[in-house]
């Protein structure tokens, strides 16, 4: 091919990508994740739409041996009811407190929103349904990563269970420490993306977001959030405060 047809071509290539992110992203809805007009997030939206186009949403990340788990620090809010340690919900830290007294048996996930039976489960409603178990690397936004094995119930069987309507296509994910976070339906019903009580073979630790916390592998760490309080599915695409505040929504990798 001569230098002016590759020219040609890679300005078909560029363009054509260009229109399909855009029918992709006016194509989903009227509700897509905001840009407040900075060139970055609209590069994060180029960014989900390419991967949205190109990848597979089957694909799986890579799972490893027993023998490959590694030590991983637990980061961020590791213990809710430590408010003297700038935790960002004094409410949630103190109902936190009273659920670890009692081992969280008083602990419940309760699921709304978009959904045909509302409703809440204990940790041992959620240990009586479908079960996963996968060794997987967690990708650290600060450059660090970590191998460990999650048992937990696919994020799919509880949306399932509650009768997830036709309209749903994100899910909000709410904290006892004040942070939430969403994915779209392609994330959620992923089969690796589970809600975990146990790693490495025991109970989920208090550090790493006890008594339930999602992973969702094909995403940087902390989209994983920790100490779940509650779900929402939705119809439409809220800015929980992690884009206004400079974090990227979708982090794929």
């Amino acid at each position: 091919m001569n230098r002016k047809g590759l020219v040609i071509s890679r300005r078909g290539l560029i363009g054509g990508l260009g229109s399909t992110s855009a029918l992709m992203l006016t194509g989903c809805g009227e509700s897509q994740p905001p840009t407040y007009g900075n060139i970055l997030r609209m590069g994060d939206n180029l960014t989900y739409a390419m991967q949205r186009t190109l990848l597979s949403s089957a694909a799986l990340v890579r799972e490893y041996d027993r023998s490959e788990i590694t030590s991983m620090p637990a980061t961020g809010t590791y213990d809710p009811a430590r408010t003297d340690l700038g935790n960002h919900d004094p409410q949630g830290g103190r109902d936190y407190a009273v659920m670890r007294k009692g081992e969280f048996a008083d602990w419940r996930l309760v699921v709304e929103g978009e959904v045909e039976r509302p409703g809440s489960f204990s940790l041992a409603d959620l240990g009586r349904m479908q079960r996963r178990t996968q060794i997987t690397k967690h990708s650290c936004e600060e450059g660090w990563s970590a191998i460990a094995e999650w048992t937990g119930v696919p994020l799919r069987a509880v949306l399932e269970a509650v009768g997830m309507r036709p309209s749903a296509r994100y899910v909000e994910f709410y904290t006892f420490d004040k942070i939430a976070d969403s994915l779209d339906m392609i994330d959620a019903l992923h089969p690796q993306t589970i809600l975990a009580y146990g790693m490495n073979g025991r109970a989920l630790p208090i550090g790493h977001g006890a008594p339930l916390r999602l992973r969702t592998e094909r995403q940087i760490g902390y989209k994983s959030v920790k100490y779940l309080r509650r779900i929402v599915v939705t119809d439409r695409f809220n800015d929980l405060g992690n884009i206004k505040s400079g974090w990227a929504w979708y982090n794929g990798i």
